[in-house]
């Protein structure tokens, strides 16, 4: 994990230890060093961030601590995913068709740059995010830094890297279907999916089911993140029905513990670890068969019209072959078939309140198989999207996105070929706090906060 984190960033400015030029000229030159074997950049904004890094200098010279009063961020390094814009750096979405320099940036990048944070580059994507995997033909694909002859996930592949291999202390990245916990899990760090609409997205997708949230080193970092980026923006209809319910004594709870079928036994075995640890926090958890059949087809359905809303025939040369073929199926598809989607999603929608109100957390693997090779799209068996079957390999990501629940993943340990495992706690809409607040205890008492001695040391 990342030794660059967020505390740690600032103590450094603050005492003097470290300039956040001397920062930034650091992770840009671990930049240089590991990126072209990783690729988690498609795009590096060194001469911006030097120039961010001696402002934020002066900034402390001026007023000392009082620099990060209305500025929690000032100084740390942050990456964005290739799907926000950004106004400065080029926006491509991972594909051959695209390559703007929006005029303004998106509002979560607007709210971190206003807290201070230097955005050191933009992470690489699959085209328009459409697998979990983050492979493109803009770039070679993203590796893991655990072992870099495997997958690190996607869609947020470069944004997890990132900061897995301390190329930036944290990163945002977007969750259609688990593009966020995905990576985060396969990288071994924190990758965090808001209730919907409680981070607004800019441009807002028809399909309801993208969230913007941060991926960093640890809970606690995630949570001030996630704070920083919460809120209502016009722009983004979503954002001004989203709420929060109050905070909710985190001390005593009543977890479901799911295990989903085909889950290799290695990441069984790792992932169970957490189970006593929860009991003996005082947590009532209980085992319980996954409580809804898998919304898949459904969600298929709804990402497949809207990438082929997207996607004109005269994009279809240079568009990823994979992709094609996602938007190939969504031209088939006919309003009934979008409303028999919709109605499905409703129906888990109304199955998961109603689970929601027996238990106030459930936890599970966040994803059932190990990295696979860094150059599939998806593990044996499902690398085909013609199939229909691309994304249905990782069972335990997006039935929440098709709900909008809050859901963090964190890493607990590691199998015995010394990769990552992450565990996902989910928690009804609107209660992130308290997903949060869970999340940092299980993360202390594990005691994988960033440093631990009991983590192997990545691949390089």
């Amino acid at each position: 994990m990342s030794d660059i984190g967020i505390q740690e960033t600032r103590d450094l400015l603050r005492h003097g230890i470290s300039s956040a030029t001397d920062h930034v000229e650091s992770v840009l030159g671990a930049i240089d060093k590991r990126n072209p074997e990783l690729g988690a950049y498609v795009s590096v904004a060194d001469g911006l961030a030097l120039a961010e890094a001696a402002a934020c200098d002066a900034r402390i010279r001026e007023l000392g601590p009082a620099a990060w009063r209305d500025r929690p961020l000032l100084g740390v390094t942050v990456s964005v995913k290739d799907l926000v814009q950004t106004k400065d750096l080029p926006t491509a979405r991972g594909s051959l068709l695209r390559n703007r320099r929006p005029r303004v940036d998106a509002p979560a990048v607007e709210r971190l740059r206003r807290a201070g944070a230097i955005l050191v580059g933009k992470t690489a994507t699959s085209e328009h995010g459409w697998s979990a995997s983050t492979v493109s033909r803009v770039a070679p694909p993203t590796r893991n830094p655990w072992a870099p002859g495997l997958s690190s996930g996607g869609s947020s592949g470069g944004a997890a890297a990132s900061v897995a291999a301390g190329l930036c202390s944290a990163a945002l990245g977007t969750d259609g279907a688990g593009s966020i916990r995905i990576p985060a899990a396969f990288c071994g760090v924190v990758g965090f999916k808001p209730s919907y609409g409680r981070v607004p997205y800019v441009p807002a997708g028809a399909e309801r089911l993208s969230h913007l949230g941060p991926i960093a080193g640890s809970v606690r970092d995630v949570r001030e993140l996630a704070a920083i980026l919460a809120g209502p923006h016009r722009d983004d209809p979503d954002s001004a029905l989203a709420s929060l319910h109050p905070p909710r004594d985190p001390s005593v709870l009543r977890i479901g513990w799911l295990e989903f079928p085909g889950t290799a036994a290695e990441v069984r075995r790792v992932s169970e670890r957490v189970c006593p640890v929860l009991a003996a926090q005082g947590h009532r958890v209980e085992l319980m068969p996954v409580p809804f059949p898998d919304p898949s087809p459904a969600l298929v359905d709804i990402l497949a019209a809207a990438e082929a809303a997207g996607c004109t025939p005269g994009d279809e040369d240079a568009c990823d072959p994979g992709r094609l073929a996602v938007v190939r199926y969504g031209r088939t598809l006919g309003g009934a078939d979008l409303m028999r989607a919709e109605e499905t999603r409703l129906a888990l929608r109304r199955k998961l309140a109603s689970v929601m109100e027996c238990y106030e957390l459930l936890a599970m693997a966040t994803v059932p198989v190990e990295p696979f090779g860094v150059e599939a799209i998806a593990p044996p068996g499902y690398e085909d999207p013609g199939d229909l079957r691309w994304l249905s390999w990782s069972p335990a990501t997006y039935p929440f996105n098709l709900t909008g629940q809050p859901a963090i993943t964190l890493p607990v340990g590691f199998t015995a070929s010394g990769l990552p495992v992450g565990v996902q706690l989910v928690g009804p809409v609107g209660m992130d706090d308290l997903v949060l607040a869970a999340a940092a205890r299980l993360e202390a008492d594990l005691g994988l906060l960033p440093g631990s001695p009991d983590q192997p040391t990545k691949g390089s």
